[in-house]
């Protein structure tokens, strides 16, 4: 009788141990990371620098797969629907946080649908016109646009980017009725930039000084509050008379709901040891890229903050959700 009940308890342990062992094993295959923009920006750039150097720290693949449409939503919602294993991730920018105050009817919840795993990383936006055009300053910009509106479009890649923020605080401080264009994503909305088709476009530093250096496209201002080390003679908008004119962009990860809070954080532990491995390399420097390694609930709070103050932009813009 004690022989048999060794036994069992003996299986028992070993059934449990394996188990244990089995819901221990993070990540365990390819983990997939969704970027709901086109290839090219700013949020895909940095996506696939974060991507490949998490790689190494979880010993894993990791395979960023390009989800562009519906203002994010496409790749949004992809990452929402799919299994909470930690193995689907979405790496997006405020265009996330902020889907449900720029988006009618958005098909899901970005500020409860989702698990805050890591803000990693922010840039100043650069404002890029069109290259035949004469200006070369901020307040002549805003001069010429506030003319001639009907000669002046500016490009959105996302509604509540931050590009379109930056737009917004563009033409309140310059008091312009400025027309606008929604693109999906950086790329095609700077390829009409370039071509003069849309006059203006402010989106980060990492998808535009390429263009910017290059001469494609005529850089005037950034909107930090000192220049960026990969485009120092580039002015900020404080610089240029215009104090409040201060904004970024930011980058993080999410997975989806109900994903378990221990794998969450072996997540949050392999993305800010990239982060640290990016900045180590300057990889994130070359970018333009300032680094950010945070917990999850630094993450979460500062989003709610951000969802605040921006709220009150979109209001006083009268932007109404489309």
């Amino acid at each position: 009788m004690m022989s048999r009940m060794k036994k069992l308890l003996c299986l028992a342990f070993a059934l449990t141990a394996g188990l244990a062992s089995a819901q221990g094993k993070f990540p365990d295959g390819t983990i997939k990371m969704i970027v709901p923009f086109a290839p090219g920006g700013g949020v895909d750039n940095a996506a696939r620098l974060i991507a490949k150097q998490m790689q190494t720290g979880l010993n894993v693949s990791i395979i960023v797969e390009n989800r562009p449409g519906a203002n994010g939503a496409i790749g949004g919602k992809f990452v929402q629907t799919s299994a909470p294993d930690g193995m689907t991730l979405l790496f997006s920018a405020s265009t996330h946080a902020l889907a449900k105050l720029v988006t009618a009817n958005p098909p899901y919840d970005p500020w409860t649908d989702f698990a805050y795993v890591a803000r990693v990383g922010e840039a100043p936006l650069l404002m890029v016109i069109s290259p035949n055009l004469p200006q070369t300053k901020l307040k002549e910009v805003m001069d010429a646009a506030r003319q001639n509106p009907d000669k002046w479009t500016a490009g959105l890649p996302a509604l509540g980017a931050a590009s379109h923020l930056g737009t917004l605080m563009f033409a309140k401080q310059g008091n312009l009725n400025l027309a606008t264009v929604v693109y999906k994503g950086t790329a095609p909305a700077l390829t009409d930039v370039a071509g003069g088709h849309t006059q203006i476009l402010m989106d980060s530093i990492i998808s535009l000084q390429g263009m910017a250096k290059s001469g494609k496209v005529k850089p005037i201002i950034v909107t930090t509050t000192k220049r960026s080390s990969v485009m120092p003679n580039v002015p900020t908008a404080v610089e240029s008379g215009f104090p409040k004119f201060v904004t970024e962009s930011w980058y993080g990860i999410w997975a989806p709901k109900g994903t378990s809070d221990d794998r969450v954080q072996i997540l949050n532990k392999a993305a800010n040891e990239a982060v640290r491995q990016l900045t180590k390399s300057g990889a994130f420097e070359q970018l333009g890229i300032e680094p950010i390694t945070e917990s999850t609930d630094e993450f979460r709070k500062y989003t709610n903050t951000y969802i605040t103050d921006n709220a009150e932009l979109l209001k006083g813009a009268g932007f109404k959700p489309e």
